[in-house]
């Protein structure tokens, strides 16, 4: 904006500048120009205002103000005048309470002296009372006063005795020699003694009076700078003590401990609670609505300043960590010195990936364009067009969880287990990030349709998925990094259509197991909710609770996404979690957004005490160091809104590679139809592929029948079964009990895992060496 953001201070006490102002709940905040001066506070819709039309003023000398958070706070009279102010950042609002403080102490004061103006005696306890100080003061300027007055008598005398001298001298002149001349003389001589006296009087009087001013000027400037230093560290302590209850105050509204955010807070922030806002200020009515807000179950307040002294004074941490200000933290010192860490590595790879696809064709979706190709169809059998669609597989959507693989690489260095869980945190949420406005579905795989991929060069990992049944949909993944750790999953997809929005249910749990540590590590994945399917413009939010397990030490991190609302003041898509050993105890406190960053912030002590949570039960303070940052999520490439919002890795999933498996995603035709902008031809090729899939399928169910029941033999399964089971909604007792279309996957088995005891699927081995070899002669022609 042209109008400056940072408050202006301007002569006799003058402070101007923007603040965002409460309205209603239709036009939330509104950015007006506020004048502090003479202890009111008035302010205007624009600066060209001030001449002619102020819009309200409040006088501070008796209002009360009240910081609710880092950017708001209110101003009330106790009266019909409340104004709820926000500002666009957490300085400026503390210069804004610093000067507001500053004029209501100085207003008061005022208020007070003129009230006691007609009281001009003093009782000698009230004098008693002020102190040695002010009975100091007083002495000091009796005795200054007094040494004026003699500087004004000697002057008097000095005036009035050269006045004589004067006379004497003139008479002198006019007088013959004679007689009287010696009587003359005389005078004369006496007048010049009395004037001689009287000057030196003056003069010591003087010498008196600058000795004085001396001696106590220096007694005054001393006593001054102590002042002066005094305030500047009572300053310091009270920002201290504020930013501590804003800590305290946010965290008991279910707030965010963040930095505040660069966005529009008339945009990000959607009003505080009902009954806000000046009726004069704007015209329209005033529409309240009640707040929905997600509480924090538990506070973090910065730490006593003695755990920043030195990190050997802090018991329970770790050699590798560095918790004081002036060090790193997480092993990062150790990786930035690590000439594998791959934050110092330089790679280069062996070939050099595309960056740029073909951008998205502007095709408009009308009803037609579906309907046409329904005449004749069961509505079971109505295939969806790739208008819907992104040029992506759910398996490539699923290899796109190792966009952020450095956490994973960092967390096998770590020496404890504490630290190694922070990383896998950090790596949970980061696979979330690429969703953020990826709102096109990605293709469902056909049975046995497979992707590799092979990194090990330029990142030193390489992944397999498998789609291992149809009916429910699941795929298989596995990946195993040169820097020692594996990560295997078996996902499949549960949704509930609610009208306005789907929600997306993954099944299934996650592995990643370090070599190193053998530490185990299971979660499972949060609900993704696609809004506004009907009318409006789409988004995705992510919502729900992760539990991160290490099965070996006890260890366990709680993560919670909270879910949008309009009405929260809260940061969107926020992720909060701690991180605790077998025995419950904390040490580390997650935070920050799923689309965005993580941070951790090392526990150095907890406690009960604040307002209740939801349940009933009191939250735990949770007393942090410094929050060290985890992982921060890349920018997308330069034109990705034209290229369907793909991040870096997701350009080149489907780049055309030689030696790949002929199921390998990237040999698909109707999604390479769709990446080249040939939507036509693309919904062509998928409706033949998936009318191929069916007719193996009821080949495949016509075996199964005849080797189970021979006299069921010539017997047709109901066409449209596929159909069917697409529309149920599999849970997790059913998608671990159901036989996956008898179906055997290529590079996958299915077992019982030995750490979670649940039936998955599990990388048999022999994929590469089959690529090593060209030997492909075993994988179906499902293209």
């Amino acid at each position: 904006m042209s109008e400056p953001k940072v408050p202006i201070l301007a002569p006799e006490d003058t402070y101007k500048g923007w603040l965002f102002k409460w309205t209603n709940y239709i036009k939330g905040y509104q950015r007006r120009w506020f004048v502090l001066s003479n202890g009111l506070l008035s302010y205007y819709r624009s600066q060209a205002e001030m001449g002619h039309t102020c819009r309200g003023t409040i006088n501070l000398a008796t209002a009360n103000i009240t910081v609710e958070d880092s950017c708001n706070f209110v101003i009330s009279n106790g009266g019909t005048q409340t104004y709820h102010l926000k500002a666009s950042s957490e300085v400026e609002r503390q210069r804004w309470i610093t000067a507001l403080e500053l004029a209501k102490a100085k207003a008061s004061r005022m208020q007070a002296e003129s009230d006691d103006s007609g009281d001009d005696s003093t009782s000698p306890a009230a004098s008693q009372g002020a102190g040695s100080r002010n009975s100091e003061v007083q002495s000091t300027l009796r005795t200054l006063n007094s040494k004026v007055e003699d500087l004004s008598t000697c002057n008097d005398l000095i005036a009035k005795h050269g006045s004589a001298l004067q006379r004497s001298l003139s008479e002198l002149e006019g007088v013959r020699l004679g007689g009287e001349t010696s009587e003359k003389i005389r005078q004369v001589t006496e007048r010049a003694t009395l004037f001689r006296i009287t000057s030196n009087a003056m003069i010591n009087a003087c010498r008196d009076f600058l000795a004085l001013a001396q001696a106590h000027s220096k007694r005054w400037q001393k006593a001054l700078q102590a002042e002066r230093e005094q305030r500047v560290r009572l300053e310091e302590t009270l920002e201290q003590l504020a930013k501590q209850h804003n800590h305290l105050e946010r965290a008991f509204r279910g707030a965010t401990v963040l930095p505040s955010s660069q966005s529009n807070p008339a945009i990000d922030s959607k009003g505080p609670v009902p009954g806000k806002g000046d009726v004069s200020d704007e015209d329209e009515e005033n529409e309240f609505f009640d707040a929905c807000e997600d509480v924090q179950e538990f506070i973090t307040v910065p730490a006593d300043p003695k755990y920043h002294r030195s990190g050997s004074n802090v018991s329970g941490i770790s050699s590798e960590l560095g918790m004081d200000d002036g060090t790193t933290s997480l092993d990062e010192q150790s990786l930035a010195s690590n000439p594998e860490s791959p934050q110092s590595q330089e790679v280069v790879p062996v070939r050099k990936r595309r960056s740029r696809i073909p951008d998205k064709p502007n095709y408009s979706l009308n009803l037609w364009s579906i309907m046409k190709n329904c005449i004749g169809k069961e509505l079971s059998k109505i295939p969806m067009p790739v208008n819907f669609n992104e040029p992506l597989s759910m398996l490539q959507r699923l290899s796109e969880d190792l966009e952020y693989y450095e956490l994973l690489d960092r967390g096998a260095k770590c020496q404890s287990s504490l630290e190694q869980m922070c990383y896998v945190a950090a790596f949970t949420v980061s696979s979330y990030s690429t969703t953020v406005h990826r709102t096109g579905k990605p293709f469902n795989p056909l049975l046995g349709e497979t992707f590799e991929l092979d990194r090990v060069q330029e990142s030193g990992y390489r992944s397999l998925c498998e789609q291992v049944s149809h009916h429910p949909p699941a795929a298989a993944h596995h990946a195993i990094s040169e820097r020692g750790w594996t990560l295997r999953q078996e996902i499949a997809l549960a949704s509930k259509f609610r009208g306005k929005y789907l929600s997306i249910m993954p099944l299934g749990s996650i592995h990643c197991i370090f070599e190193k540590s053998n530490n185990h590590y299971t979660w499972k994945k949060v609900t993704t909710t696609v809004h506004n399917i009907i009318v409006g413009k789409l988004w995705i939010d992510q919502s729900g609770e992760i539990d991160v397990v290490n099965h070996r030490t006890g260890d366990r991190c709680h993560l919670k996404f909270a879910p949008y609302s309009y009405f929260s003041r809260d940061v969107a898509r926020k992720v909060t979690g701690v991180v605790t050993d077998k025995d419950g105890k904390a040490h580390y406190v997650l935070s920050g957004t799923w689309d965005e960053k993580m941070e951790c912030s090392r526990v150095m002590q907890s406690s009960r005490g604040g307002e209740n949570g939801a349940d009933g039960r009191q939250k735990t303070v949770y007393q942090t160091l410094k929050a060290k940052e985890l992982w921060r999520k890349t920018p997308l490439p330069e034109g990705a809104e034209n290229m369907y919002y793909f991040s870096t890795l997701a350009l080149t999933l489907n780049e055309p590679e030689e030696g790949v498996a002929p199921t390998d995603s990237r040999r698909r035709p109707d999604q390479r139809l769709m990446e080249q902008g040939r939507w036509e031809e693309a919904n062509a090729e998928k409706q033949r592929l998936e009318e191929k899939q069916r007719t193996v399928r009821r080949e495949r169910e016509r075996e199964a029948n005849r080797s189970a029941n021979p006299a069921e033999e010539g017997k047709e399964p109901a066409d449209g079964a596929e159909e069917v089971e697409i529309a149920s909604e599999p849970s997790e007792t059913t998608y671990k009990s159901v036989h996956h279309d008898n179906y055997k996957p290529m590079w996958f088995e299915r077992q019982v895992d030995p750490m979670t005891r649940e039936p998955t699927h599990i990388y048999r081995g022999g994929y590469w060496e089959a690529k090593e070899q060209g030997n492909w002669d075993s994988c179906p022609d499902i293209f």
